[in-house]
């Protein structure tokens, strides 16, 4: 599937969900991300039936490499 929008409306839509090897076996909060895409799908993994974010491939190393380095706080 090309994704060219935003969001999909459906997570189940798309193939390839992993979740983060940081995640807890508890069904806590946690994010998936589909792989095999040419963009980065991302959706809350306790409801995979929701919608899920898009975002570009720079954009989401962006994001994560924020993370690592300490730029984002909660």
């Amino acid at each position: 599937m090309h994704i060219t929008e935003p969001t999909v409306a459906d997570g189940t839509a798309l193939t390839g969900w992993r979740k983060s090897s940081y995640s807890g076996g508890a069904g806590g909060d946690c994010l998936e991300v589909a792989v095999g895409h040419p963009s980065v799908p991302v959706r809350d993994s306790k409801t995979p039936a929701g919608p899920a974010v898009v975002f570009s491939v720079d954009g989401w190393s962006t994001f994560l490499a924020a993370l690592k380095n300490g730029h984002l706080t909660a």
